[in-house]
């Protein structure tokens, strides 16, 4: 199967790299593990998880990068990154529209509709300017 190759999305002081299921040769270390159906958007505690996750990793690390992955990196990775563009001031349209500059084909009509009906509780907003790093997270 060809699948596309990973990209990294950034926004404000979030970066994510957004992957296809990687093998133990090619990543060696999971921090979090957080299934859900194929094609689905994702159960509420693991929407409430990730945020979670991120707003603790983004305040204690700011600029890091996290690693999130799926099967192909088509569709649940690429939605809970745009849960997070979205908890930190994006409009779900254009969240949508930045992940698929960089990853054709992120999405599908049903992950949209929950994204479109999704509402932010503006979780991931930032009070202070964050700098960049290098590191990269596994989630």
């Amino acid at each position: 199967m060809n699948r596309p190759a990973p990209v990294e999305v950034s926004y404000k002081s979030m970066r994510f790299l957004i992957t296809h299921n990687p093998t133990n040769a090619t990543l060696s270390t999971f921090i979090e593990d957080w299934p859900f159906d194929d094609g689905a958007p994702p159960p509420g505690k693991v929407v409430e998880d990730w945020l979670s996750l991120l707003k603790a990793k983004f305040c204690d690390d700011p600029g890091s990068c996290v690693a999130v992955h799926c099967v192909a990196g088509l569709g649940r990775a690429p939605v809970l990154v745009a849960l997070a563009l979205i908890e930190s001031g994006m409009k779900y349209e254009d969240a949508i529209q930045f992940i698929r500059q960089k990853r054709r084909g992120a999405i599908n009509s049903k992950q949209l509709t929950y994204l479109e009906k999704y509402r932010p509780k503006q979780r991931l907003r930032f009070k202070e300017p964050h700098t960049h790093k290098t590191k990269c997270c596994v989630m």
